[in-house]
């Protein structure tokens, strides 16, 4: 189901945002009617895995750039620093750009008399409705500061292992990249040159020099063909990606695949954890929790089974419980959450299985990634190999019949 963001007034007029998930925009705007809340603006949500400026916990400013704000703005809570002052400073130290304005904006609102967390809920494109309830619970609760660390350190956890992974891939990446331009070189450029020398020799060439010629021949020709092709994929996949069922199949397949697949569910139970923990650590109701932990988590069959869990759990029941209807959750998950909820540990617990997945999906990362390095170097052998076989086979012939 699509999910909007929305600013709205309540009924007593003061300001409120978030999300929500509806069918269209008709019905989103009707639900806040029925809510009490008079919509000032609905939009839809920018889909987590399609724009590639959004972040955990942040949109187009870097996931580093919220990290270092919320840190210093810890330092600054922990030193008695009033809210607006905390603010104001951090605004004048943020270089030009959409965080600086963003936190003028705040800085007007907390001077209008506005929390520091209803204040952030307005700008939702940098901080998200797990990040605002988080502070919303730190104010409540008067440890707005240790939220604030919490934070600022799960970001940077975060930050650690995309920067893990982007770094891993490079070196795979740029072999794919090389490979495939050296490969499209040799077809485009050197093989026709050198199939004039065949020509004129009526022998009968080796199958492997036909199939290099043809596939040389059409790549020259249909070159065209082939962009379209991809543009044209290009195209429909983001038409596709626009279908909420289209968009659960892919989530859905892509838990399927060997090897990625576990590597994918390692991230989100290691997200799941972590965010849930950290939320129920702030002092979020755990249904709450459960629903914006949802939001958290890009991949929609977890989604769905996390607001499956969140309903189960408002009939009454325990977490531990829901948890082990599905078969998403691992034993070790379900194991160390009824743990936490029979010793009342249950933050501490979730924050262990969250650290617990984490290391399996760096050691698995760190595995796959030193068994990938050297299959690409031999692929890329074995493809120029064939090439240069398939052009010496001829020749060797050549030099026979002249003999």
């Amino acid at each position: 189901m699509p999910t909007f963001r929305y600013s709205a007034y309540t009924a007593e007029g003061r300001d409120t945002a978030g999300t929500l998930e509806a069918e269209n925009l008709k019905e989103a705007r009707q639900r806040l009617k029925r809510d009490g809340l008079f919509p000032r603006e609905i939009s839809p949500a920018e889909d987590e895995g399609a724009a590639p400026g959004r972040r955990l916990f942040g949109g187009h400013t870097g996931l580093a750039e919220i990290a270092l704000m919320t840190r210093r703005l810890a330092t600054l809570v922990g030193s008695q620093v009033p809210i607006f002052e905390a603010v104001t400073t951090l605004g004048e130290q943020e270089e030009p750009g959409e965080l600086k304005k963003a936190l003028g904006r705040i800085r007007e609102r907390l001077a209008e008399g506005a929390s520091l967390a209803k204040a952030l809920s307005l700008e939702p494109g940098l901080f998200s409705e797990s990040y605002v309830a988080m502070v919303a619970a730190g104010e409540a609760s008067g440890s707005l500061e240790t939220v604030l660390e919490k934070l600022a350190l799960f970001l940077e956890e975060q930050r650690a292992i995309r920067s893990k992974v982007t770094a891993s891939l490079a070196y795979p990446l740029l072999m794919i990249v090389v490979g495939g331009g050296v490969m499209l070189f040799l077809l485009t450029f050197v093989i026709p040159k050198i199939v004039t020398i065949f020509e004129d020799n009526k022998a009968a060439l080796p199958l492997i020099t036909i199939a290099l010629i043809k596939t040389s021949a059409f790549l020259r020709h249909f070159w065209w063909a082939l962009l379209g092709l991809a543009a044209g994929g290009v195209f429909l996949y983001r038409r596709l990606a626009t279908q909420e069922g289209f968009r659960l199949r892919r989530d859905r397949w892509l838990l399927g695949l060997p090897v990625v697949g576990g590597l994918i569910r390692h991230l989100i139970l290691s997200r799941f954890a972590k965010v849930l923990g950290l939320l129920l650590a702030s002092g979020v109701p755990v249904i709450k929790a459960l629903e914006i932990t949802a939001q958290v988590l890009v991949n929609r069959v977890y989604r769905g089974s996390l607001h499956t869990i969140a309903a189960e759990l408002a009939e009454g029941g325990n977490l531990s419980g829901a948890l082990r209807k599905g078969t998403l959750f691992p034993p070790l998950l379900i194991h160390m959450v009824a743990v936490g909820e029979k010793g009342g540990e249950l933050e501490e617990m979730l924050a262990k299985a969250g650290n617990a997945f984490e290391r399996e999906f760096d050691t698995a990362v760190s595995g796959l990634m030193a068994l990938l390095e050297p299959l690409l170097v031999l692929a890329m052998g074995l493809a120029v190999g064939l090439v240069v076989l398939a052009v010496l086979l001829p020749i060797f012939e050549l030099n026979q019949l002249v003999r």
